[in-house]
């Protein structure tokens, strides 16, 4: 079966971000290879998505940066969860169970 793109619901990046960086800090791309490792390769976020969202969210107080080196011994940005992150965390996994519970339940209306 060829590969199928799922188009991601507005905000739901956000969402997938901050559960990537309740797990422990990271740089943007392995935020990225995280989501794509734990979805089992299903999601993919490019970086003209994740880069801005990751602004987005800092801008927010909801994650902060600092530069760290990588283990290529390269200068990146490395983004943590702040209190006000996994508040919002929180806030938006129970949003979003909601919602999947009600999108289920209309799903099996025959």
């Amino acid at each position: 079966m060829a590969d199928v793109r799922i188009e991601l619901p507005q905000g739901t990046l956000d969402l997938l971000i901050l559960k990537a960086l309740s797990l422990g800090p990271q740089h943007g791309w392995a935020v990225s290879d995280r989501i794509r490792q734990i979805s089992q390769n299903t999601l993919s976020v490019q970086q003209g998505s994740l880069y801005p969202s990751l602004h987005r969210l800092e801008r927010r107080g909801w994650i902060r940066a600092k530069w760290g080196v990588t283990a290529n011994n390269r200068r990146a940005k490395y983004y943590e969860l702040t209190r006000r992150g996994l508040a919002q965390l929180d806030t938006e996994a129970d949003a979003w169970q909601r919602l999947v519970a009600a999108v289920g339940l209309v799903m099996q209306t025959n």
